[in-house]
């Protein structure tokens, strides 16, 4: 909240132009809110790992408009909602042919059991791979820094009673971890440059059915009766590559 205090009051009192231009326009205030912060050295070069072992940096995909989103794969309310939102966003960008413009990167705040194995499986249970779709992890020294800094809350906390099950191992969990949800964009030049705090609504997008199976009751409430309000789309989505690319992605 701190960083993004000083974009929110010039855009009180300029307009949404001040932080962006372009023909298409910036996304709405009630998606979520334009900033424009420089991401420093020590965050865009955090060793970041990818499913099949390889190592990463956010500035690695300098080039390219990017969409971060905190997950963890044994969430079992908000996080599959996210995925199948942000696979749905990587599958309409490639149908137009922007798939190698952009790119959507999900990165766990659980490194302790996201393993790269377990990226690999997650990844798997949404169907055929989509390049610009990545699942990525880093030490849990690396995990608190990469967030502490995007203003990422999360918490380690007791499995409630009864206890979820693990989709791939199918054993109950032994702990939870309570987080904030929020996407975060940067454009091109790797600048941060538009946020949204709000649930996935996936509308007919749903979730691979072994990830349906173990969601909560707020999963389920999540899933079926998204708000109408505080909640994001696929189409939505798009509206904010669109802006980043100047470039309207059909919805």
């Amino acid at each position: 909240m701190r960083r993004r205090v000083a974009c929110l009051v010039v855009v009180a009192l300029v307009g949404l132009g001040a932080c962006g231009s372009g023909k298409v326009p910036a996304p709405p205030a009630s998606l979520g809110s334009v900033v424009d912060f420089a991401l420093p050295s020590a965050i865009a070069n955090l060793p970041l790992t990818k499913p099949d072992g390889t190592t990463t940096t956010l500035a690695a995909y300098r080039g390219r408009p990017v969409m971060i989103a905190d997950f963890m794969t044994l969430c079992s309310d908000i996080c599959p909602l996210i995925s199948a939102n942000t696979a749905a966003v990587a599958r309409a960008a490639a149908a137009d042919g922007y798939g190698n413009k952009m790119a959507l990167l999900e990165i766990s705040f659980d490194p302790q059991r996201d393993t790269v194995a377990r990226l690999r499986a997650y990844h798997k249970l949404y169907g055929p791979a989509l390049p610009d779709w990545t699942l990525l992890r880093a030490s849990t020294a690396d995990t608190a820094k990469l967030w502490r800094f995007f203003g990422v809350e999360y918490r380690r906390v007791k499995e409630p009673k009864p206890a979820d099950i693990d989709w791939w191992t199918h054993k109950p969990l032994t702990y939870d971890v309570e987080h904030s949800d929020v996407l975060i964009f940067l454009d091109a030049s790797g600048r941060e440059r538009f946020v949204v705090d709000a649930n996935p609504d996936v509308q007919d997008h749903l979730p691979p059915t072994a990830l349906v199976r173990t969601l909560s009751r707020q999963g389920r409430q999540l899933l079926h009766h998204p708000d109408p309000v505080a909640s994001w789309t696929v189409s939505q989505g798009l509206s904010v590559f669109s802006w980043l690319l100047d470039h309207r992605l059909p919805s």
